[in-house]
């Protein structure tokens, strides 16, 4: 009985609830928006600290790598610490880690601060959900989860069109110091507000699980740099690519094993019996990589072909996340009277098939914004009937310390599956570009008419303005060969689109393994 009377002690009630749901949230979406917010100013980072493309993509490694280390120990570190310490010590480490990327001097530095930072994201972003959670009763727990979602879901969209304004207002390290002031907020805001749940004994450093975390690091930090940097080494053409993904699978493989026969584990691998959360992660790690997928390809997408600016390409995303939230509380509401939540997972996942069948119809190398804002919109609306019903299946069956556990099951598989998602997308699209290419430059014979008018026409354009009849020639050549190189994209990016729809299609099965009665509130857990 403890253990129910200490879950209800956390349940919050008036004032005091709003107040820790606004730092949860406030925390959910520091964390979300910084992983996105940095892709608008790798241009400006590479120009202002000397380095190389290469370089500067690990700015964005460095943090992922950090956080999804980090991720699934959240639950076991609060149980160490407390879960109130724990949460604001993470809140000052990215504060701070905040400040000194914004004042870093060379790539390394930077680097060095965004894996400091993305170890206290990590934690923020699970922490806030298992707060959330717990501070409302069992029965409105739909709704606790709609309003975390919120922060979840916006923030990926927000991340782009606030980069892009404060770079092109102010200067790169702004994105990193917008975080300070929000940090101190929240950090007095938790210290004061959030209670930590009694738990048992804590470990001593001899029990502490460190082959676990080290198992774990090696597996996870391998495993996110073979999907961050694999395409632009060339897979396993690359021995370091080849070595690291031989210690994924190893790590992998014994961090299982350690973890399921040590006495103290790291990270709870039993809590995986519970078949809702097994298939709650399966649906999470779909949605991480639909999501991220498909907010990864729109703004490449607008840059690269429309030649969009950065704010533009980030504001196109705005309508849709607005649709989102609006969507988050009606979702919540339903849950609440009891809707299936498989229902509407097979719905939402209906939902995103048809978005992305509709942009594969809508695409071309001078699309508006007019034709994408519909699809875009119905994105929105497929993300609401995911996110929250995923999330509440995924730990509707759980209780106590497992929800904390689960919680961060869920969060890994969202951020792996967005992992996957962004480097399968980014290899593909390379690969299909180059096939269209092929393609296309076959169907290019200079025998062809209409292949010898255009070439002729763009000749003497360049004549009259004055360049010789060979030079004219080249770049007549050139302006074929860009925009070859522009369509190929555009094929490319269509069956992304395809093959994501297929890839949702495939997921509404996932639904039939879903218990049922256990979705539905038991009126005596609420009781508790």
């Amino acid at each position: 009985m403890e253990a129910t009377s200490g879950e209800d002690s956390l349940v919050e009630y008036g004032f005091r609830r709003v107040i820790i749901t606004i730092t949860a949230v406030l925390c959910a979406l520091l964390e979300i928006v910084d992983t996105t917010i940095v892709n608008v100013a790798l241009t400006d980072m590479r120009g202002s600290l000397g380095a190389t493309l290469t370089d500067v993509a690990w700015v964005i490694t460095a943090y992922a790598i950090a956080n999804v280390i980090v991720i699934p120990m959240t639950s076991w570190l609060s149980q160490q610490f407390g879960r109130r310490n724990y949460f604001a010590v993470s809140i000052v480490i990215f504060t701070v880690s905040s400040f000194l990327c914004g004042n870093a001097t060379n790539i390394w530095e930077l680097v060095a601060f965004r894996f400091v930072q993305g170890l206290g994201g990590g934690a923020l972003l699970v922490t806030a959900q298992t707060i959330i959670t717990e501070s409302y009763p069992i029965a409105k727990r739909g709704m606790a989860q709609a309003i975390y979602g919120l922060g979840v879901i916006v923030g990926p969209t927000l991340g782009p069109p606030l980069g892009g304004y404060l770079v092109e207002n102010y200067s790169w390290p702004y994105i990193f110091y917008i975080n300070i002031p929000l940090g101190i907020i929240a950090t007095f805001l938790t210290i004061t507000y959030v209670k930590s749940p009694k738990y048992g004994e804590k470990l001593k450093a001899n029990q502490v699980d460190w082959w676990g975390i080290l198992l774990l690091a090696a597996f996870i930090g391998s495993l996110q740099f073979v999907l961050e940097h694999g395409q632009q080494d060339d897979w396993f053409d690359n021995n370091l690519i080849v070595t690291l993904s031989i210690v994924t699978v190893f790590g992998l493989v014994l961090f299982i094993w350690r973890e399921l026969t040590y006495k103290h584990p790291i990270v709870n691998l039993k809590v995986l019996k519970d078949g809702n959360l097994r298939i709650g992660t399966i649906m999470c790690f779909i949605l991480g990589f639909g999501l991220y997928g498909s907010t990864l390809i729109l703004p490449i997408y607008t840059q690269s072909v429309l030649g969009w600016t950065a704010l533009d390409a980030g504001l196109l995303l705005i309508p849709g996340s607005i649709t989102t939230a609006l969507m988050m509380p009606i979702i919540g509401n339903l849950l609440q009277k009891g809707v299936p939540q498989g229902y509407m997972v097979g719905l939402g996942f209906f939902i995103f098939f048809i978005f992305t069948f509709w942009m594969h119809n809508v695409i071309t190398p001078d699309t508006g914004t007019e034709h994408m804002f519909w699809p875009l919109i119905l994105r929105g609306i497929g993300l609401g009937l995911l996110f929250v019903p995923i999330t509440t299946l995924s730990l509707s069956t759980l209780k106590g310390k497992h929800i904390g556990e689960g919680a961060a099951f869920t969060g890994m598989m969202r951020q792996l599956g967005g992992s996957f998602g962004i480097a399968i997308i980014t290899t593909f699209i390379t690969r299909f570009s180059q096939e269209h290419r092929v393609n296309l430059v076959s169907n290019l014979s200079m025998d062809k008419l209409e292949v010898q008018n255009r070439v002729q026409q763009l000749q003497q354009g360049f004549m009259s303005k004055g360049f010789s009849a060979s030079e004219a020639l080249g770049k007549a050549y050139q302006v074929l060969d860009i925009s070859v190189m522009k369509q190929a994209t555009v094929l490319s990016y269509m069956d992304i689109f395809m093959y994501l729809g297929i890839m949702f299609l495939c997921c509404i099965p996932i639904i039939f393994f879903i218990k049922r009665g256990k979705n539905k509130i038991n009126p005596a857990d609420a009781m508790h």
